[in-house]
């Protein structure tokens, strides 16, 4: 009881921030750039990946297991993928945004116009839902027989694959060359454009200078430390040696902590953000005074 509670009050948080990171820059017009659209649609997919996760395991947490017919954990494993999928994108994508804002500064506003950064957004979102379809048609032509049960909080990728009676290698192998667009060549890009990124900032000749040009990418970069580190820990690094408690407690790392922190980094480390939150406030106080 004292984890349900713990994990439904991270998930009120969690919706009540995300909420309010899209409402504040949909309603701020100093947050009216690139950056903040690309913030306001990372918060969608943290919105989208925790109520995913969470509500359904409020309920096993409940009830100590739960039946649930195939169709719908793979619909649950669909959009999850998706949300994950996405949210690497989406901090592939504001990389870049920091890559520009910093390195060619001049150019920033031509080419980071409105319709480039939506139909980057588009693209994101168009990917990840091919990607994870593909997945999860794989996934179906797979026979399971037998033991039924899965250990863990969700329907994750291997505690799915575990429950076939089928050879896995071919799908396994499908999985990873399929990761490659979605998780591989985007973590390699925001490597690179943070090399270019630091390499940009070391160059500036004041401290004042290089402290306020940091300052502008800190949050990204905290954020997909976050997100890579705990992602690559459940899915990359050996699982030979790691408890079964272990294993289900990683992912929630990403799926629960991630969405909830995300919010809290971008509006308590960006000074444009507190003052337009200010703001926001302020204006729903004054409307309740008047009303």
């Amino acid at each position: 009881m004292v984890f349900f509670v713990l994990l439904i009050l991270i998930y009120g948080l969690t919706i009540c921030g995300n909420l309010l990171i899209i409402t504040v820059v949909s309603y701020s017009e100093s947050l009216q750039t690139p950056m903040y659209f690309f913030l306001m649609a990372l918060s969608i997919s943290d919105l989208m990946l925790t109520t995913t996760i969470v509500p359904n395991t409020l309920y096993i947490i409940l009830n100590k297991q739960q039946v649930m017919y195939f169709i719908n954990c793979l619909i649950q494993y669909y959009f999850f993928g998706v949300s994950e999928c996405s949210e690497c994108l989406h901090l592939t994508v504001m990389s870049y945004d920091r890559y520009l804002a910093i390195c060619s500064p001049l150019r920033y506003a031509t080419l980071m116009e409105p319709g480039f950064c939506r139909k980057l957004v588009s693209l994101s979102w168009l990917l990840s839902l091919s990607v994870v379809l593909m997945e999860v048609i794989s996934i179906c032509m797979l026979k399971f027989c037998g033991f039924n049960i899965i250990d863990h909080f969700f329907c994750d990728l291997f505690p799915l694959l575990e429950l076939s009676c089928s050879d896995t290698s071919m799908v396994q192998t499908e999985i990873i060359l399929l990761s490659i667009p979605v998780l591989v060549l985007p973590f390699a890009f925001i490597i690179i454009t943070y090399i270019f990124i630091i390499s940009s900032i070391l160059n500036i000749p004041t401290i004042t200078g290089r402290q306020k040009a940091f300052s502008t990418c800190s949050s990204h970069l905290t954020v997909v430390s976050l997100f890579f580190g705990t992602l690559f820990s459940s899915y990359v690094l050996p699982t030979r040696g790691k408890s079964v408690n272990v294993s289900k407690i990683l992912p929630l790392l990403y799926t629960v902590m991630t969405p909830l922190i995300n919010p809290m980094i971008y509006s308590l480390r960006n000074e444009e953000m507190k003052t337009a939150l200010r703001k926001f406030v302020t204006y729903i106080l004054a409307s309740f005074r008047v009303g």
